[in-house]
């Protein structure tokens, strides 16, 4: 029996109720789950408490730690290490190098965003069958309007197309060419009718978009299409804004107020999550509903976000940048595997084809070739990953962006880059700024910072016995190092130009009412 078959039965088998001892059948109108993809910005792997209370770490989050627990927690998901390309991925199913979007991330001033001829996850659901809706944050370009949300396959959309904005009031500054910049950034957006959200000047956007998600699930409809809800949150991305009620509990295991914030940031989406499980009981679309929970890089401990006892930290190749938290969380899954923590091989660019074809019984037909593999039946079976190998990236322009027109080439160790092949994982280049190994401030524990020898450009790992990238065997493999090097130059043969446009100071807000929008 196919994986379709299974989460089939799985749901036609929920139609049967206990109630007062007394088995009741109901009809049940929608046989296709509801889907509920919740994107947490910036969470370090050891900010959420399941990994951090065994790793020195003060924060909590409750819900998440529940979610998990029931549910299936991947404890070989990998992300991107910043956070358009990740978004990018989940969004298309395709790697970044394929889409163009390799370097950095699209700023306020680039005409850039995701390639319009990539079919989107949102427009394949809604293909399938789905009613869908986006809240939060964007950050796939904005400078045109079809590269918004509801021109790429989402119903409705409430939140932000940038990112870095406050979070009471929307405001996101740029300087472009010595030109200073602020405009607002919080939209209301349905079809083509694309409106700013002034009405959430100083609301708190975590209230604002777990309030936006409960108010969807209310309104549903036994009737109604099912549901696939893309949430986004703002959170935990800086700038350091919460109420000061969400701190308190930390004031006497976190003195760095950077990292109290943070705990405070943390535990209020947390709280937010528990509020939409508790509106998706109330509402009864619970036990048909699919949750899958991911971040979208490594945290950043330059800000004291923590990734310990990872190497690395946002915006690396290390394990600190790209092994994400993740987990999936339904009453639809197999009682065998709820409670267990799944070692299959998952890559947020999996989530498209998973998604779309085995949970939605949708068809993959019409996109271009995907990078991402259904992993469902590795998630609902324990089954091997279809997965063996990841790249991680390549970015011939990530040190210094030069001749950004042509690729350089051919592909040598000089170049940004990481590659995953079964237990191996090579680096090479400049992997990023943050190569340490850094603690919990609140934990007492010294940080590790390794000596970079000069000039050095490879580094090897075996991953599966060495998680925390503390021994490079690079000496000891030369022919592994040999494959690894040639299976990058493959990939980097398959990458397409960079979408790197010139800064266009036409996107000044000022010329458009004082909010960030389309400008061509």
């Amino acid at each position: 029996m196919d994986s379709r078959a299974v989460l089939t039965l799985f749901v036609l088998s929920s139609i049967l109720l206990f109630k007062d001892n007394v088995c009741v059948a109901y009809k049940k109108t929608v046989t296709q789950p509801h889907v509920l993809f919740i994107l947490a910005d910036d969470l370090g792997f050891n900010d959420v408490s399941y990994n951090g209370r065994n790793h020195g770490s003060a924060m909590k989050t409750t819900t998440i730690d529940k979610l998990a627990a029931e549910g299936v927690t991947l404890g070989n998901y990998y992300v991107q290490p910043i956070c358009t390309p990740t978004r990018s991925q989940l969004m298309s199913g395709r790697y970044q190098i394929h889409t163009g979007l390799y370097h950095a991330i699209i700023w306020p001033d680039l005409p850039s965003c995701l390639p319009l001829e990539e079919i989107t996850l949102a427009q394949k659901m809604k293909e399938s069958g789905y009613a869908t809706h986006m809240i939060g944050k964007w950050h796939l370009g904005f400078y045109k309007k079809e590269c918004l949300p509801t021109y790429r396959g989402f119903d409705t959309y409430l939140g932000y197309y940038l990112g870095s904005e406050g979070y009471f009031n929307h405001n996101r500054s740029d300087s472009v060419e010595g030109i200073k910049m602020n405009g607002y950034d919080f939209h209301r957006d349905v079809g083509e009718n694309l409106t700013p959200a002034w009405e959430y000047n100083g609301q708190y956007s975590t209230f604002v978009f777990t309030q936006e998600a409960q108010n969807i699930l209310r309104q549903h409809k036994p009737t109604d299409k099912p549901i696939f809800l893309y949430l986004p949150y703002q959170a935990v991305h800086e700038p350091m804004e919460v109420p000061e009620q969400y701190t308190e509990p930390f004031k006497d295991k976190i003195k760095d107020k950077t990292r109290l914030q943070l705990a405070g940031i943390v535990s209020c989406m947390d709280e937010g999550i528990a509020n939409i499980t508790q509106t998706l009981k109330e509402t009864g679309l619970y036990d048909n509903t699919i949750m899958i929970f991911s971040t979208d890089n490594g945290g950043p401990t330059i800000l004291h976000y923590n990734n310990w006892p990872l190497r690395g930290a946002k915006g690396t190749l290390w394990e600190g940048g790209v092994h994400g938290v993740g987990f999936v969380h339904s009453p639809l899954l197999p009682a065998q595997v709820q409670g267990t923590v799944n070692k299959a091989f998952i890559h947020v660019s999996d989530w498209f084809p998973t998604i779309v074809q085995s949970i939605a019984g949708g068809q993959l037909n019409g996109t271009k070739p995907l990078d991402g593999y259904d992993v469902w039946d590795s998630i609902i079976k324990g089954t091997s990953s279809p997965r063996k190998e990841l790249l991680h990236n390549i970015d011939p322009y990530f040190v210094k962006v030069t001749n950004i027109t042509q690729l350089p080439s051919p592909f040598t160790p000089n170049i940004h880059a990481a590659l995953r092949v079964g237990d191996w994982k090579i680096l090479t280049g400049n992997p990023g700024v943050y190569n340490g190994w850094i603690p919990p401030l609140e934990s007492g524990i010294v940080p590790i910072q390794p000596v970079m020898p000069e000039g050095k450009n490879i580094w090897l790992f075996n991953i599966t016995a060495d998680p925390d990238e503390k021994y490079d065997v690079a000496y000891k493999n030369p022919s592994v190092v040999k494959m690894m090097l040639a299976k990058l130059a493959e990939y980097y043969n398959t990458t397409v130009p960079v979408l790197w446009p010139d800064p266009d100071p036409n996107c000044d807000p000022a010329n458009h009412g004082g909010v960030w929008g389309p400008w061509m």
